[in-house]
């Protein structure tokens, strides 16, 4: 049996460190611990040390922070969202920014101007335009059930992924991170299910008819629901989806798909239109952007707009630039700033992705848009920049690793007046700034906080030549 490790009694914590844990200092450890807030005084049951640091959880409050605020969901300390939901929301933004600053800081190591206040989301609830649920015949159970395990009937679970657990999941009763419909699709989709002896899906035998559920909302009030089967049954199928979209007419976009492969990716699966449109639409600035089941939008659609905004005051596009937009996903930005340029150009990994850039640009009548789908840092080259010109302006949005050293050397070697660098990761976006500081210089820096809650902040950069 594996031996416990110690227990460290009233420890004072002291900060927030990343990933949304907080801190604590034990002699000469740092202790990081999940669920508590900096003031409060906890007995620390350890379950990882090294030589510098170690890994616990609180098992007893000595006393609680006066910065704690209580929990509003059920499932806190359980599923693996929203764990900053204890701290007022004025601490959780003020603690994003001092992440931002230290990154910058101590990562970046370049020179910065005032880094200006985070942009605060508007709505700290309800704010998602897009969660995905997974079935599971084997729920996860809570200590105490644990002790009651033979009496337990009710097994099934609609709801998320323990984390680091990948075969348990967590049964949600109310998610406060989607607008209605959302809880009450869900709900009732799981109890049809239990009532008419529809299985759930069992992940470590791959088996069972009712895999995942997909819910995208957005502001024009469009609904859409993608049902994840994993057997083919027809007519248990069809029984299901009639009667949600009875049960709910304000579905617009009923679809669905049976992926029987191992994991539960559906970017290479079919979708199939079941009622209503294979889509719904999102709307900036009288702007359309089609959404399809496998699209990719910022999930905080009006924050994704304040976000986008920055953006183009950064740029300060005049009407005659060549413009880069790299890491461009469905073309979204490249769209909202494209009557402000001469051209944009925008590149993308995924081919899907580029399809929906350009059809959002079609549907806009923007003609002033040029979209390729490739691996960037293999596409854009000295060969790419010579072809299609050196650009004026790049922006760039990569995903959280941030930007590969090949794509650095491009920028360096085509030497854009301004670079607007959009980052949901501050430590790799200071990183990839200290390559760029040989020929750039930081003018201003604006975080924003697209998710409440969450540890995580978007963070945007200008970058101008020097």
């Amino acid at each position: 049996m594996k031996k416990l490790l110690p227990i460290l009694e009233k420890i004072l914590i002291t900060g927030i460190a990343a990933e949304g844990k907080a801190i604590a200092k034990y002699n000469d450890w740092v202790v990081f611990v999940p669920f508590v807030v900096p003031g409060d005084v906890v007995d620390i049951q350890l379950t990882r040390r090294k030589n510098s640091y170690a890994e616990g959880k609180a098992v007893y409050f000595h006393e609680y922070s006066p910065q704690r605020t209580e929990a509003f969901c059920e499932h806190y300390g359980f599923c693996g969202g929203c764990k900053w939901q204890i701290l007022p929301y004025s601490e959780q933004i003020r603690y994003k920014q001092q992440q931002v600053v230290d990154n910058l800081t101590r990562i970046g190591k370049v020179e910065l101007p005032e880094i200006s206040p985070i942009l605060g989301s508007e709505k700290t609830q309800f704010y998602r335009n897009k969660l995905e649920y997974t079935f599971s015949n084997r729920r996860w159970m809570k200590p105490e059930e644990i002790q009651m395990r033979e009496t337990i009937a009710d097994w099934d679970a609609l709801g998320f992924h323990i984390p680091g657990l990948f075969d348990k999941v967590l049964d949600i009763r109310k998610c406060w991170l989607q607008a209605g419909p959302s809880n009450a699709v869900r709900l009732e989709i799981k109890d049809f299910c239990l009532k008419n002896g529809y299985t759930f899906f069992d992940l470590r035998a791959q088996e069972g008819l009712m895999r995942n559920l997909i819910i995208r909302t957005s502001t024009t009030g469009e609904v859409m629901l993608i049902v994840v089967f994993y057997e083919d049954d027809e007519e248990k199928r069809n029984t299901l989806l009639n009667h949600i979209a009875e049960k709910f007419p304000e579905i617009t976009s009923l679809l669905y798909i049976v992926n029987q492969k191992a994991n539960d990716t559906i970017t290479d699966q079919e979708v199939h239109a079941f009622k209503g449109k294979d889509h719904i639409f999102e709307t900036m600035e009288g702007l359309k952007f089609k959404i399809g089941a496998k699209s990719f939008y910022q999930t905080n659609s009006e924050q994704a707009y304040n976000l986008y905004k920055i953006v183009r005051d950064f740029a300060e596009l005049k009407g005659n630039e060549l413009v880069y937009d790299l890491y461009t996903g469905t073309g979204t930005i490249a769209n909202f700033v494209a009557e402000n340029a001469r051209q944009i150009i925008g590149i993308e990994y995924v081919p899907e992705a580029i399809e929906d850039a350009k059809v959002n640009s079609e549907i806009n009548g923007i003609n002033n848009t040029l979209f390729f789908a490739g691996d960037m840092k293999d596409l854009l080259n000295a060969e790419f920049v010579e072809t299609y010109g050196r650009p004026d302006v790049v922006i760039t949005d990569p995903p959280r690793a941030g930007m590969h050293d090949d794509v650095i050397d491009t920028l360096l070697f085509c030497e854009p007046e301004k670079i607007v660098y959009v980052s949901c990761n501050p430590a790799t976006q200071a990183r990839d700034i200290n390559r760029l500081n040989l020929k750039y210089k930081v003018t201003q820096i604006q975080p924003v906080d697209m998710f409440p809650h969450t540890h995580h902040v978007e963070n945007v950069v200008l970058l101008v030549k020097r």
